[in-house]
């Protein structure tokens, strides 16, 4: 019997798509810097130090940025699309109000990464670490976060449909007034939730998770264990 609930809650959950990159050959970028509102097309950009730079509004299509550095960067508005970012790193990133569409990233190091407002939507996080990831109020739609480490992500006022956390570790997360839709935990290597533990409707989450989040819950209901 709960075999039989196990297998029918895995058919109730629907699984993220994951984007299928298919870069053509890239030129060299050689450029002098960002520009705002830049236009960006089958361009490769590797190991370019973009820290302080202003790239608001500006298109990534078809690109590849490879070790290059983003602290303090302004892409604002920004859209990357089709593209794959690995070894990427950098603190205090503003990618505020952007969007990411059939987007690799690949074993970033990132720190207070500003994505609040943004839209991802087929979009693989794959190795890597950041820490602070600003995601209050974003939209996001098939996105799997996968062997990576989240350190107090916040989620506030997000939405969240067919999110996947796969071999990932969330600490801190802060789930205030989000909404979550067909979001699957189950596979988080660690899980542990600052605020927000009433918004997990519409998640899935294992036994081992359920007994971890007891003493949360249980002050959320304002049940005292003793």
């Amino acid at each position: 019997m709960v075999r039989k609930a196990a297998g029918e809650a895995k058919k109730l959950v629907k699984g993220a798509r994951r984007p299928e990159l298919r870069l053509p050959p890239l030129e060299p970028y050689g450029g002098a810097g960002l520009e705002p509102d830049g236009d960006y097309d089958g361009l490769e950009f590797r190991d370019v130090d973009f820290a302080g730079q202003d790239g608001g509004g500006a298109r990534f299509m078809d690109c590849a940025l490879t070790g290059c550095a983003l602290d303090e960067t302004r892409l604002h508005h920004a859209r990357f699309l089709d593209s794959v970012l690995t070894g990427i790193r950098g603190v205090g990133t503003d990618l505020a109000e952007s969007t990411l569409r059939d987007v690799e990233l690949v074993d970033a190091r990132l720190g207070g990464v500003q994505l609040h407002g943004s839209v991802l939507e087929r979009v693989l996080v794959r190795g890597g670490k950041i820490d602070y990831l600003n995601l209050r109020k974003a939209r996001l739609k098939d996105v799997v976060f996968q062997g990576c480490v989240l350190v107090e992500p916040d989620f506030g006022g997000a939405r969240l449909e067919r999110v996947e956390f796969v071999d990932c570790v969330l600490k801190g997360v802060d789930l205030t007034g989000a909404s979550l839709t067909d979001v699957d935990l189950r596979g988080a290597a660690e899980f542990t939730i600052a605020r927000g533990v009433d918004r997990l409707a519409g998640a899935v989450i294992s036994a081992g998770q359920l007994i971890d989040l007891a003493p949360v819950l249980a002050a959320e209901m304002g049940v005292r264990v003793e």
